[in-house]
């Protein structure tokens, strides 16, 4: 039996893409999953119709992750639908929007997870997990540049990461581990298409460093491995095309 049966995975920005993925993963590992969406209910409850469909139980809730009475009724509604909420997925990023307002990447990218973060300590046990889903170019920025147009983004995620990890010690009086999952620019995302398109040719550049690279599924398919993974608290798996990163990165 799966160490995730009867437990309850909150994964944010989980009604399409890698969080879709990711929730449809966890359910088959036997976890009860919150499928949480800003906007699309209509893909969120096709998300929830799969896993049930498939004998996992899920809900889906709606919730603006940069709304902090939005983040304390999703995990409100998780206890009341499934008893208590054991690991959670800060997978929603975004910023690449214009028109969310000037300062929304921060917004969305910092304040949210830790808010989001939390409004989860409320509910987490010890034994929980926190995974923060980022990407090398947010991971490296202070040591690798990126294209221009991502620069914004990739700077706030990285606060994100930077405001999760100074927390560690907290997480850890209370017996919860927190690891980072970062990736590669991921095939079929709304992200490497508005990149490519701002900038033709850069997923073509990305697949050429790292050789190739990841599906959605395939990156879905590592966060739920490391929501699982035995490995210390503060640990980041980096997923795939991260030898160009590691090296540039070396070299400053």
């Amino acid at each position: 039996m799966s160490s995730l049966a009867g437990k309850t995975a909150v994964v944010t920005g989980s009604s399409r893409g890698v969080g879709a993925d990711t929730a449809r993963l966890l359910a088959a590992q036997g976890a009860n999953v919150v499928v949480n969406y800003r906007q699309k209910a209509p893909r969120a409850t096709k998300v929830v119709k799969e896993i049930e469909a498939a004998g996992g139980h899920a809900i889906a809730v709606q919730a603006d992750m940069t709304e902090p009475s939005d983040v304390r009724r999703l995990f409100a509604e998780a206890v009341e639908a499934f008893g208590g909420v054991d690991v959670l997925v800060l997978n929603a990023s975004g910023g690449m929007e214009t028109d969310l307002g000037e300062d929304y990447a921060l917004k969305l990218n910092r304040d949210a997870q830790d808010d989001t973060l939390t409004a989860a300590l409320e509910h987490l046990p010890e034994g929980g997990r926190v995974v923060f889903v980022t990407s090398h170019q947010a991971h490296f920025i202070n040591d690798v540049e990126t294209m221009p147009e991502y620069v914004e983004v990739a700077r706030s995620k990285r606060a994100g990461e930077d405001t999760l990890t100074a927390r560690i010690p907290e997480l850890s009086a209370k017996g919860i581990t927190f690891v980072v999952v970062s990736g590669d620019m991921i095939e079929g995302t709304v992200t490497a298409t508005l990149l490519n398109r701002a900038r033709p040719g850069a997923l073509e550049q990305r697949r050429e460093a790292a050789g190739r690279l990841y599906s959605v599924h395939e990156f879905a398919e590592e966060i739920a491995r490391m929501v699982t993974a035995d490995v210390p608290t503060g640990h980041v798996e980096l997923v795939g095309g991260a030898e160009d990163f590691l090296a540039q990165a070396g070299g400053r």
